[in-house]
C-alpha cells in the first residue's frame, strides 16, 4: 500500500482514535454528564432538599444587611463575613458567606424579614455543591481541572470522529442514522424447515416474503451499535455546543481564550471605566473565585485609599469597624442604579474595595461596581455593553450552557446532550466488550501508518484548537510508533482483524 492515506486507511485510523479515546475518556465524560445534569436543576434540587433554609415569608421592608451579617457572625463567633447575596425574589432568604475561625467556609441563610438565622451548610457537602465541584475539577483541585479540560477536548474530538465514522456514504438511509433498526433483514433464503412452517400461512404474499427475506430482532452488540450511532447523530451538535460553551471555564483553554480575545480587543476592554483609580495586582477571581462573570475573572480590581479612614472586618469583635459598613454600600449601590439581586463582596484587607455585581440569567444586564471602602467613591463601573463581542458571546454561551437563559426550556434542551453523553459512554464500552475476541484487547488494527507530514498537520491543527488534546495526541502517536517498532510488539500473538 502506498505510504499515504487511502479512504479505507483514513477510516481505520480515525476509528482507532475514536476507539482508544472513547475507552479512556468515557468515565470522565459520564461524570461530567451526570454532575452537569444535576447542576442544570440546582435551584429546583436545593429548594426541595433545603427548603427551610431558602424559602421565607415575603417581606416588603427587609432588615438592614448589617443586621443579617451580625446574625451570621453570632452563629459563628470569631468568623468573618466575606460575601452577601441578596435574594432574587421576595420569598427568598439572604445568603451570608462566612469564613469561621476554624473549619470550612459556610453559607449562612438569614430571613430578611426578621434577621433570624435559618441555618447553614458547607456548600461542597451538599448534592448540588458536590456536583458543581466535581463537574469543574473532579474534587482534585487544579490537577482535576486540567483532567476535566483534557476529557472535554477529547470528548469534542470523539463526537467529530463519530460523525465521520457514521455519516452515511453512498445511498442515504434513515435506518441506523436517524432511528435504530430494531429488526434486521437479510436476503438469505431460509432453511427448508422454516419454508415449511411459513407455508402453513394462508397469505401467499407473506410466504414469498419469508422465503426470500430473513427477519430477526437485533440483539447483543448490533443492538447497542444501533443505539450508539443514532443517539450520537441526534445529540452530536448539542454535545459539541455544550463542550465549547463549558471550556471557557477551564484553566488552560479558558485562559488562552481570554488572553487572545483581550489582546484582539474583542474581550474585556483595557479602557474600562475605573474613574481614575489605579488598578492593583489583585484580580476579580482572587477575590470572588468563579462566582463572577467569566469576562471579569482576570480583570484587576482597583485599590481603596487607606488614608481615607480606618479599616477592619465585620467580625464578632466590636472594636473592629470600617468607615463604611454594608448598609452604607447598599445605599451607594441603590444610588448608582444597581438594584437587587446582586452579590456583594467585602474587602479582604486595608487596600480592598467593596465589589458588587449583578449576574442575571440574561447577561445583557450584567454590571459590576467597585466602591472605595473608606470614601464610598465608585472606583469601577463595568457594564455588559463595555465587553467586546467575543466576551459577550462567551457570556451568552455560558448562561445557555447552565440552562439559565430561556428558563425551563433551556434546562430541557441542555439535558438532552447530558443524556446523550450518558448513553454513548455506556453503549460504547459495551460494544467493545461484546466485540473483542476472548483473551484479546480487540483494538482496531491499522491498515497503514500515516505520513509524517499528515500526522504533523493533524497534531498542529489540534494544538491550535485544543492545546492539551493536541499535545496528548502527539505523545500517544509517538508511544504507538515506538511500541510498533519494539521487540515485544513483534513477538506478541497476532490479533484477528475485527470489523467495525
Amino acid at each position: 500500500m502506498p505510504n499515504s492515506f487511502s479512504a479505507l486507511a483514513l477510516h481505520r485510523t480515525v476509528w482507532r482514535w475514536h476507539f482508544y479515546a472513547g475507552l479512556v475518556v468515557a468515565p470522565f465524560m459520564f461524570i461530567l454528564a451526570v454532575t452537569g445534569a444535576i447542576y442544570l436543576f440546582n435551584d429546583e434540587i436545593n429548594d426541595v432538599l433545603h427548603r427551610d433554609l431558602r424559602i421565607v415569608t415575603p417581606v416588603s421592608h427587609p432588615v438592614p444587611l448589617s443586621k443579617m451579617a451580625e446574625a451570621a457572625i453570632t452563629a459563628y463567633p470569631g468568623g468573618t463575613v466575606t460575601r452577601i447575596d441578596t435574594p432574587r425574589a421576595p420569598d427568598r432568604s439572604v445568603e451570608v458567606f462566612v469564613t469561621p475561625a476554624a473549619g470550612d467556609p459556610v453559607r449562612v441563610f438569614v430571613d430578611p424579614g426578621t434577621g433570624r438565622v435559618l441555618g447553614s451548610y458547607v456548600y461542597a457537602r451538599t448534592l448540588v455543591g458536590f456536583a458543581d465541584v466535581a463537574h469543574g475539577s473532579l474534587m482534585l483541585g487544579r490537577i482535576g481541572d486540567n483532567i476535566v479540560e483534557l476529557a472535554a477536548c477529547w470528548g469534542f474530538i470523539l463526537v467529530a470522529t463519530g460523525l465521520y465514522l457514521r455519516w452515511p456514504r453512498g445511498r442515504f438511509r434513515l435506518g441506523g442514522v436517524l432511528y435504530p433498526r430494531i429488526i434486521a433483514f437479510s436476503s438469505e433464503v431460509e432453511s427448508g424447515s422454516r419454508e415449511e412452517n411459513a407455508s402453513k400461512h394462508k397469505d401467499r404474499v407473506f410466504h414469498r416474503f419469508r422465503k426470500a427475506v430473513k427477519v430477526s430482532v437485533r440483539r447483543g452488540r448490533p443492538f447497542w451499535k444501533e443505539w450508539h450511532a443514532v443517539v450520537g447523530m441526534w445529540s452530536a451538535f448539542l454535545i459539541m455546543f455544550l463542550i465549547l460553551t463549558g471550556l471557557p471555564w477551564a484553566s488552560f483553554w479558558g485562559d488562552l481564550l481570554r488572553r487572545g480575545t483581550d489582546l484582539a480587543g474583542i474581550g474585556y476592554p483595557a479602557s474600562h471605566r475605573l474613574h481614575g483609580a489605579a488598578p492593583s495586582t489583585t484580580t476579580v477571581k482572587d477575590v470572588v473565585g468563579k462566582a463572577a462573570p467569566w469576562t471579569l475573572e482576570q480583570a484587576s480590581i482597583p485599590d481603596s485609599d487607606p488614608h481615607a479612614g480606618h479599616h477592619g472586618h465585620i467580625t464578632s469583635e466590636p472594636a473592629a469597624k470600617r468607615s463604611l459598613d454594608v448598609d452604607d454600600v447598599a445605599v451607594i449601590l441603590t444610588r448608582e442604579g444597581l438594584m437587587a439581586p446582586y452579590r456583594l463582596i467585602l474587602p479582604k484587607d486595608a487596600s480592598g474595595v467593596f465589589t458588587a455585581f449583578s449576574y442575571p440569567d440574561q447577561p445583557e444586564t450584567q454590571r459590576t461596581l467597585h466602591v472605595d471602602q473608606y470614601s464610598g467613591r465608585v472606583v469601577g463601573d463595568i457594564h455588559f455593553a463595555d465587553y467586546g463581542w467575543a466576551a459577550k458571546a462567551v457570556e451568552l454561551g455560558v448562561q445557555i450552557h447552565m440552562g439559565n437563559y430561556f428558563g425551563r426550556l433551556n434546562q430541557i434542551v441542555m439535558l438532552i446532550p447530558c443524556i446523550g453523553i450518558i448513553v454513548l459512554t455506556i453503549t460504547g464500552p459495551l460494544m467493545w466488550w461484546r466485540r473483542r475476541p476472548k483473551g484479546e484487547f480487540g483494538a482496531p488494527q491499522p491498515l497503514s501508518s500515516p505520513r509524517l507530514r499528515t500526522s504533523a498537520m493533524i497534531v498542529i491543527g489540534l494544538c491550535v484548537i485544543f492545546p492539551l488534546a493536541g499535545a496528548s495526541l502527539a505523545l500517544a502517536m509517538i508511544a504507538d510508533r515506538l511500541w510498533e517498532q519494539s521487540f515485544a510488539y513483534r513477538l506478541r500473538p497476532k490479533q484477528r482483524a475485527i470489523g467495525e
